[in-house]
C-alpha cells in the first residue's frame, strides 16, 4: 500500500518575485527608520563619530542573520535552536528597546504646538520599525523557499497514466503491429486483369479462425494475412484490422466470462 506524501504547494514565479519585491522594500524602509533612531542613540552613548555607523548594523543586522539561522536549524535538535532564539530575541529586545527610548526621551524634551503624543504612545511608535524588520526578514525568507513554478502556455495536453497488466497488452500490441507492417508492407493492389479476388469479410473471419495465434496468445495480423493470401484472395488494410478485433473479441469473450 503506498504512502501518500503531501508536497508543498508551488507558486506562479512572477507572484513570488513580487511577494519578495515588495517584502525586501519594506524591510529596507523599515531598517532605515531603525537605523536613524539607533544611530542617535549611539552618538548619545559616546560612541566615536565615526563608528556610529555600525552600532544599528551590529544590532539590526543580527536580528537578520539570526532569522536567517533559525530557519536553517528548523531540524536541530532542540538545545541548538533554543540558542539561537534566545540570541534573536535579546537583539529584537535591544532594538526594540532603543527605539522606544530614542522617542520618549526627544518627545520629553521637545515640546512643540503641533500635535503632541503621550511617552507611551511615542514609544509604541517607535516599536513598529524594529518589529517591522524582524518579520519582513521572515517573510522574505519563507517566500524564497517557497517552490515556484513557470505558467504553460495555454495548450491542450491529454496525458494517461494508466498502468498494470492492460497497458503491458496493449502496448505489445502495438509494438507487434509495428513490426508487422514494417516486415511485410501493404502491398499496393494490382492493375492488370489476374489480380486476385479480395476476400469478403465473412471469408476472412473463417479463415483468420485458422490462423496461428502470435505473441502472447495474441491475434497476430501478420498471421491472419498470410493465411488469406495463401487462399488466393487478397485483402485490404481496413478489412483486416476490422478482422483482427472481431477475432481478438472472440477469444477474450471466454476469458471474460471465467472472471
Amino acid at each position: 500500500m503506498s504512502s501518500l506524501t503531501h508536497a508543498p504547494t508551488s507558486v506562479p514565479a512572477t507572484l513570488a518575485a513580487a511577494i519578495r519585491t515588495g517584502v525586501a522594500l519594506l524591510a529596507v524602509a523599515a531598517f532605515a527608520l531603525s537605523y536613524d533612531a539607533l544611530r542617535q542613540m549611539a552618538a548619545a552613548s559616546h560612541i566615536h563619530p565615526a563608528l556610529t555607523y555600525a552600532f544599528p548594523l551590529v544590532i539590526d543586522g543580527f536580528i537578520a542573520i539570526g532569522i536567517g539561522a533559525l530557519l536553517v536549524l528548523r531540524t536541530a535538535p532542540l538545545r541548538p535552536r533554543l540558542y539561537v532564539s534566545a540570541l534573536v530575541g535579546t537583539a529584537t529586545a535591544t532594538s526594540i528597546w532603543a527605539n522606544v527610548l530614542h522617542a520618549i526621551r526627544l518627545n520629553q524634551q521637545a515640546r512643540r504646538p503641533g500635535l503632541a503624543l503621550d511617552d507611551i504612545t511615542v514609544g509604541i511608535i517607535s516599536a513598529i520599525a524594529p518589529l517591522a524588520l524582524a518579520g519582513a526578514v521572515h517573510l522574505y525568507l519563507l517566500v524564497q523557499r517557497r517552490p515556484t513554478h513557470t505558467e504553460p502556455p495555454d495548450v491542450d495536453r491529454h496525458t494517461t497514466t494508466d498502468t498494470g497488466p492492460e497497458r503491458d497488452v496493449a502496448a505489445t500490441t502495438v509494438a507487434e503491429e509495428t513490426v508487422d507492417q514494417v516486415a511485410h508492407p501493404e502491398k499496393p493492389p494490382a492493375t492488370h486483369r489476374g489480380r486476385q479476388p479480395s476476400a469478403t469479410f465473412a471469408q476472412a473471419i473463417e479463415i483468420g479462425r485458422t490462423a496461428p495465434l502470435g505473441r502472447g496468445g495474441r491475434v497476430s495480423r501478420r498471421h491472419i494475412e498470410k493465411a488469406i493470401r495463401d487462399k488466393g484472395l487478397g485483402v485490404g488494410r481496413e478489412r483486416l484490422d476490422e478482422v483482427k478485433e472481431s477475432l481478438q473479441a472472440e477469444l477474450d469473450r471466454p476469458r471474460t466470462d471465467a472472471v
